[in-house]
């Protein structure tokens, strides 16, 4: 039987995610938190560089690390920022690659979220 997260669960779980960001440059932290198929949570926060090129978003830390553990079937991947802002297209294009059909929650600071799906946030996605 595959155990039951909420929503809130996942949001909450990425809020925790966010507190370890490394942003000095930005100063704008991001946490993200996978759902796979049997349960797990997994979590990214963005990792900022000197060398702007070399940073990475915090979706796709959570998106790469549940891909290294073996993870396939992704269900849905939570996102909070300070302000709720949506995930930016490079990480949309990953979304869609690893899940098109997986939820999308999108969080501010507090415990208010939108619901949508990676399809939905990049309709016209690059395909391979």
């Amino acid at each position: 039987m595959t155990p039951t997260v909420s929503p809130q669960q996942l949001v909450a779980a990425a809020q925790t995610a966010r507190k370890r960001a490394y942003a000095p440059y930005s100063n704008y932290a991001v946490g993200a938190a996978v759902l796979t198929d049997n349960g797990d949570i997994i979590l990214g926060c963005n990792v900022e560089n000197a060398s702007y090129g070399g940073t990475i978003c915090a979706e796709r830390v959570a998106l790469t690390a549940a891909i290294a553990q073996g993870k396939r079937d992704l269900r849905a991947i939570a996102v909070v920022t300070v302000d709720g802002a949506s995930p930016c297209g490079f990480c949309r294009q990953v979304m869609i690659e690893l899940g098109a059909e997986m939820d999308v929650y999108i969080s501010d600071e507090g415990s208010n979220f939108r619901s949508t799906t990676a399809r939905a946030l990049l309709p016209d996605a690059f395909g391979g």
